[in-house]
């Protein structure tokens, strides 16, 4: 019998590779998107040999408003079935609102909102029709907490990655098909360059940070397990619990002082 499929975005780097290397482990085929061909080859050459899995690649720009429906087209072409689907791509924008340009903004809207949105409009009818999926979305501890100043979009639309999740998890359970929404914290990755922020979030004090590869083991074990919401780490799973059980203005008055004095060292 051919293996259960995952589709994972973002799959070159970070949490989406590490997430790549935790399914093939637990016996999934996959197939990688992102815009990097060469990564995910390269990810594809260890996972077959380590695993023995079936890992095909498709390169895809998802801040491109016909990628969704482009990628279905190639894997209906390739006749391939999709049983798992991980939202993973996605970056920060640094920076006041005005301070970046709206196409900037426009292609990040595409990426971590409208992208994860239409893939798995596209690819639960199948799911639902076989009764069985598994869905992760790759939120962020930032859409459980206050918002701040700066990276204006970022805490918000993680925010709809959770609640998103929640009430598609509540409509499919009976139909056989799990959703997540995971909420790391800070984690080891190429996140933090691509945005600029390294230099920055290195002063942030060790315990803070978790690997790509725990983060990944958690999201497998969360989503099998039904869990709708998962906060990464107990550390992260108390700012959260904080967060919600502070008087509004006082937890976002923290939130924000942390904020500003982080952007100051």
């Amino acid at each position: 019998m051919s293996k259960r499929r995952v589709l994972i975005t973002g799959a070159s780097a970070g949490i989406g590779a590490a997430c790549a290397r935790e399914w093939a482990a637990r016996g999934w085929d996959l197939l990688l998107v992102a815009r990097r061909l060469e990564p995910m080859q390269e990810l594809a050459r260890e996972l077959e040999s380590t695993h023995g899995a079936s890992v095909k690649v498709m390169s895809a720009d998802l801040s491109d408003p016909a990628a969704p429906a482009q990628l279905l087209a190639d894997i209906e072409a390739a006749g391939l079935q999709i049983d798992g689907l991980i939202n993973n791509a996605g970056y920060g924008v640094p920076g006041s609102f005005l301070s970046v340009p709206w196409n900037t903004h426009a292609d990040f809207l595409r990426v971590l909102l409208w992208a994860p949105t239409e893939l798995t409009h596209l690819l639960l009818p199948g799911m639902q029709a076989r009764g069985y999926g598994r869905i992760v979305n790759v939120a962020s501890l930032a859409g459980l907490v206050p918002g701040t100043a700066g990276h204006t979009l970022y805490g918000a639309a993680k925010s709809y990655l959770i609640r998103f999740s929640q009430s598609l998890a509540q409509e499919v359970r009976s139909k056989g098909v799990h959703v997540t929404a995971l909420c790391p914290g800070f984690t080891y990755s190429e996140f933090h360059d691509v945005n600029g922020m390294r230099p920055a979030v290195s002063q942030m004090p060790r315990f803070l940070w978790m690997d790509a590869a725990t983060v990944a083991g958690e999201a497998f074990d969360a989503v099998e397990g039904g869990k709708m919401i998962h906060v990464n780490g107990r550390i992260n799973r108390g700012l959260a619990l904080l967060a919600r059980l502070l008087p509004q203005r006082l937890a976002l008055a923290l939130v924000g002082g942390q904020s500003r004095r982080f952007r100051r060292q």
